[in-house]
């Protein structure tokens, strides 16, 4: 005998068996749910005789275990209860009608009628002989089948007491044409079956006649009680072995094959025909899904009710005896086995030894409805009652065994059938993540918590800290417990609320207990596997025992993985506090830091508490405490922190480096300057007077720019009052007020009237004349002090931004104005490409003291200062181009210095800087075009061939030039302007093409100019002498090609093809074309 495979899980358990006093041969078996405690088994002897047992489920069973053997199976819990003799021959078949009390027993081709408690005598129906398969049909309540009481008919008005009493003996009564409506309600359910007796198929429907209530049925001791109708005949069915009635179809197998008959029209048709003819049909009505089980050999093919195959195939390993069902699986007793398949993967998960080795045929029974949890299978001399095991107690075995995989495989399967709740899914999911998570695979174990709808992050806090912490304080709602109306019940404090689960893990520890417990049982696993015994923990972790740093970051890193994805969950402000914090403290524990300021400058829950306070401070990350205060709105404390780090950045309290600001140029952006663009960004939006003023000066100190923001910002609600920036200016240092004394401006005229004018629709002259002075003595001090030049250049700052705002916003047309602006504008471009000059050279130096005014200038404008200078040079009409062109004409800025030439009308000068210092072709003929004048063009021509000042001749500017407005030049002045070193290559083309024009419009007498009018007729002559040359050249070139061409030739003999249709060219006229190809003349065309 073959040796079993181990099943890794459970399904059927054990519950009874049962082996006769005498001995009997099992034939066949039935079985039937008398009530939900009590199952009634039926079991058909070779003998004719019909036995009943019952199972009570009451009794103890065999609990689940998965090492159980069949020896072990308690005893007399499948209890005789009586048995009758229908026949001397065998019992082919048991139908039992549970829901009238009645059992259907086909022996020796006669049907036979008893009472389901084998009380009454046995009935024998005469009415049909030779009956080989009986089928009761079984309607699915989502199709639409024929209804055969709609069509009874051939019953008379009355039911006499003679058709009563032949009723009895068991006649049948059969229908004749004549409409009735008198057995309507003699009906009981659905009993209709399809009987196969010699060479035909009757359907019959079994009625009450004794009586015509279930009270008259039930008292009913003359025997029967019941009658059948015959439906209808189905003539030329011969040979059926096996039958299923499903809806409207009826499925029968033959020794030929299967087929497919209409209980309506009774047209058959052939589903397939089996292989081999000695094969035996078999088909099992699969109740759940309303489906049809086929066998050809050993393979099982899933029909529908039409035929047609709706899934996969189940293969067994042989040809079962009997087949059965139960929930989502297939039942085989066969080879003194049984094994159970489930019907969608085709998977055996269970296999049982049921009998000793040539005990003969084995028979399955299951329930008639479909719905109950036993099926009893049946050798020759003995009968076995399984239980299915509960789908919980299937996945815990499952989860014992560490087969995680297979038991959520199980979950899912059971929930895409309906047979278990999405809540559950979840359920499973967490409890393996916890599994997982003290087998130390926490990466897995996070995975699945993620999976899992149901658990909540609070289940996570007890392995991040432990007790007692601030949520250990959480208590489960009492609602949750049934308390007595009255009683007084006190709840003590309880941990973070969880999920009862099964009690398979213990209970939540803090991560480096649960760390330190796995490596003690990784190590105690490594002895007992010397010694032989086998173990479950992970055979990777036996052969590689990991470190204990690697799995506690791993760990880490997890539960922070699953902490980020719960912040985007909806929580309750209590869960979500906890996370964020917790969050932070595993951060802190990596040493995150940019983790931990994105968390606490973003928006977060987290809370300040003492522990998170003293574990930032003491770990040295300031710049984190310092975002966390800010974002809890604790100003004092986060600008407290910027001023110490501003302080004591040199002695490395905090070394980072440069950041992204989008108040200063990141490439200048010093330690310092980050601390303090951090501060500005909190009093920006703070309206705390005293705040400001207590900050502001270590703000100055490091970057003046920053100061300025913070006294001009407009994101605080309510603006700073102007009597506040007086106690500004005397708390800043004196140097400072001493640079602001020595300007001569009055405080108030700069803070504050400034401040007013801008609200004024059109500015006082006085402002004006004091904006013109306070520039011009700003900027002569900072010539004179050096070093201090850029300090007091940033004080401009709010001069700039108030003329930019009088004319972009109100639209100002004063002169002055727009010449201060673009003095300012040009200042500030010059010094610009001075400090990139610097830049580019290395000047480290003078880098240091010039970026600072580039990064200003680049805050006030918002844009690069060239192009603002440019395009305001460029807009406006209303400043004073000679002014400007005063301040720039010893710097480099030639674009500039060509807008301004522009405005005075020096015409050569533009296009000396476009043409010459710029060398852009396309600016400088766009500008001729605007001149309009075709001595321009001349003019740049000149430039190009002959630049001056030591510069090659640009002979490819000159040719772009000649090939764009050649045409509208004079031939003779262009070519008395050409260099005698030009290459005549160069322009070749363009010289013909403008000589073409000019003797074509001379010709039509459609071109006058004035130089053509003068000239002789030697120089119209020696133009037409030049385009004739050129012309005989292109000609003599054309004819060289053309001789070439016509001196190529090709051989043609008897077995050349046309290369378009591949025929046989021989004598035909035929075509070359220049790629050397032939074709015919045909194809030619």
């Amino acid at each position: 005998m073959a040796k079993l495979q181990p099943s890794s899980r459970t399904v059927l358990e054990q519950l009874a068996d049962f082996e006769p006093a005498k001995p009997v041969r099992i034939r066949s078996l039935a079985t039937s749910n008398s009530s939900d405690y009590e199952t009634l088994v039926y079991i058909g002897t070779q003998s004719g005789s019909l036995i009943l047992l019952s199972l009570n489920r009451n009794l103890p069973h065999l609990s689940h275990s998965s090492n159980a053997s069949t020896t072990n199976a308690p005893k007399n819990v499948l209890s005789f209860l009586r048995s009758v003799s229908v026949c001397d021959l065998p019992v082919d078949s048991i139908h039992v009608m549970a829901d009238i009390g009645r059992v259907l027993v086909l022996s020796d081709g006669f049907m036979f009628l008893i009472d389901s408690l084998l009380i009454q005598p046995v009935k024998k129906l005469s009415f049909l002989k030779s009956v080989t398969v009986i089928s009761r049909r079984i309607r699915s309540d989502d199709t639409e089948s024929f209804d055969f009481s709609e069509n009874l008919s051939g019953l008379v008005e009355s039911v006499s007491a003679s058709q009563r009493f032949l009723m009895k003996l068991g006649s049948g009564i059969r229908a004749n044409g004549a409409k009735s409506r008198e057995f309507d309600h003699l009906r009981e359910g659905n009993l209709v079956f399809a009987i196969a007796a010699a060479k035909k198929l009757v359907l019959v429907e079994l009625l009450l006649v004794n009586g015509l209530n279930r009270s008259d049925r039930e008292i009913d001791s003359s025997g029967g009680g019941v009658s059948f109708v015959i439906l209808k005949e189905i003539q030329g069915v011969d040979g059926v072995k096996t039958m299923v009635w499903i809806d409207d179809s009826i499925i029968i197998g033959t020794s030929s094959g299967y087929s497919l008959i209409s209980c309506v029209s009774g047209h058959s048709s052939l589903i397939f025909s089996l292989p081999d003819p000695t094969a035996v049909p078999h088909l099992k009505l699969l109740r759940k899904d309303h489906k049809v089980l086929l066998l050809v050999d050993n393979v099982g093919i899933i029909v529908n009710a039409y035929g047609q195959p709706v899934s996969g195939s189940l293969v067994f390993r042989n040809f079962p005896d009997s087949v059965g069902e139960i929930s989502s699986y297939v039942v085989v007793a066969g080879d003194e086995k049984m094994e159970l398949y489930h019907k969608k993967s085709g998977m055996c998960v269970q296999m049982a030894l049921v009998a000793a080795e040539g005990s003969g045929v084995s028979v399955v029974a299951d329930a008639e409805d479909g719905s109950s949890d036993l099926v009893a299978v049946a050798t020759p001399s003995k009968v076995i009652c399984y239980r299915k095991v509960p789908s919980e107690e299937q996945i815990r075995d499952l989860l014992r065994k560490k087969n995680f995989k297979e038991a959520i495989t199980l979950v899912e399967e059971l929930e895409s059938e309906g047979e278990m709740t999405k809540e559950m899914l979840s359920f499973v999911h967490a409890q393996v993540g916890f599994l997982l998570l003290f087998d130390l695979h926490f990466e897995e174990a996070v995975d699945h918590f993620l999976q899992s709808e149901t658990m909540q992050p609070t289940e996570i806090f007890p392995f991040i800290m432990r007790d007692p912490n601030r949520w250990s304080l959480l208590v489960v709602s009492p609602s949750t417990f049934w308390v007595p109306k009255g009683a007084l019940v006190f709840l003590p404090p309880l941990n973070v609320p969880r999920n009862r689960y099964w009690g398979l893990h213990p209970p939540p520890a803090p991560l480096e207990d649960v760390v330190d417990d796995g490596l003690m049982a990784i190590q105690r696993a490594i002895f007992l596997r010397k010694a032989g015994v086998e173990t479950t923990v992970d055979d990777d972790f036996l052969l590689n025992p990991p470190c204990r740093a690697d799995l506690l970051e791993s760990a880490i890193k997890n539960i922070i993985r699953y902490l980020q994805v719960s912040r985007r969950k909806e929580l309750t402000s209590s869960v979500r506090e906890g996370v964020d914090t917790l969050l932070m403290y595993l951060y802190r524990a990596l040493n995150n830091v940019d983790d931990m300021e994105n968390l606490a400058s973003s928006e977060n829950s987290c809370i300040v508490a003492e522990e998170l306070e003293t574990l930032l401070d003491e770990s040295g990350h300031l710049r984190t405490l310092a975002f966390l205060y800010a974002s809890k709105g604790m100003n004092s404390k986060a600008l407290a922190i910027w001023r110490i780090l501003a302080r004591n950045y040199s002695s490395g309290l905090w070394k980072d480096p440069a950041m992204e600001s989008d108040l200063l140029d990141t490439n200048t952006l010093s330690g310092k300057e980050a601390v303090a663009a951090e501060a500005t960004k909190i009093l920006e939006g703070s309206s705390d007077q005293d705040l400001v003023l207590q900050h502001l000066g270590w703000i100055a100190d490091v970057c003046q720019v920053l100061a300025v923001r913070v006294l001009t910002s407009e994101r605080r609600d309510d603006q700073l009052s102007p009597g506040f920036l007086d106690e500004v200016i005397a708390a800043i240092d004196p140097k400072k007020v001493e640079i602001l004394q020595r300007l001569d401006i009055k405080n108030s005229f700069i803070y504050g009237d400034l401040q007013e004018e801008v609200h004024m629709e059109q500015p006082s002259r006085v402002l004006v004349l004091d904006l013109a002075n306070s520039i011009k003595q700003m900027r002569h001090l900072a010539c004179r002090r050096g070093t201090h030049a850029t300090r007091i250049l940033l004080d401009l700052t709010n001069l700039y931004r108030y003329l930019q705002w009088l004319i972009e916003d109100r639209d100002s047309h004063d002169t002055r104005f727009h010449t201060l602006y673009a003095l300012s504008l040009a200042k500030s471009a010059i010094e610009a490409f001075e400090t990139e000059n610097s830049s580019q050279n290395h000047d480290a130096g003078r880098l240091e003291e010039t970026c600072s005014a580039g990064s200003e200038r680049n805050l006030i404008f918002q844009s690069p200062v060239r192009e603002r200078l440019q395009i305001f040079l460029q807009s406006s009409d209303l400043y004073d181009p000679e002014e400007v062109l005063d301040l720039i004409e010893g710097s480099e800025l030639w674009l500039e210095k060509a807008i301004l030439y522009r405005k005075l009308g020096q015409e050569t000068l533009v296009l000396q800087i476009l043409a010459l210092k710029l060398e852009d072709s396309e600016a400088a003929e766009q500008y001729c075009a605007e001149i309009g004048r075709p001595d321009a063009y001349m003019q740049l021509l000149d430039m190009y061939l002959d630049p001056q000042d030591g510069k090659e001749p640009m002979f490819k500017a000159a040719v772009r030039l000649l090939h764009n407005h050649g045409e509208s030049l004079d031939p003779l002045q262009v070519l008395e302007t050409l260099s005698p070193d030009m290459p005549l290559q160069l322009a070749a083309d363009t010289i013909l093409r403008m000589l073409r024009a000019r003797l074509h419009h001379h010709r039509q007498g459609q071109f006058v100019s004035p130089s053509l009018e003068h000239s002789t007729v030697a120089e119209a002559h020696l133009s037409w002498e030049i385009v004739h040359n050129l012309s005989r050249a292109v000609d003599v070139d054309a004819r060289l090609a053309r001789l070439e061409e016509r001196s190529r030739h090709v051989q043609i003999n008897d077995e050349s093809l046309c290369d378009s249709c591949h025929a046989r060219l021989g004598t035909k006229l035929f075509a070359m074309y220049p790629d050397d190809s032939v074709v015919c003349y045909k194809c030619f065309r």
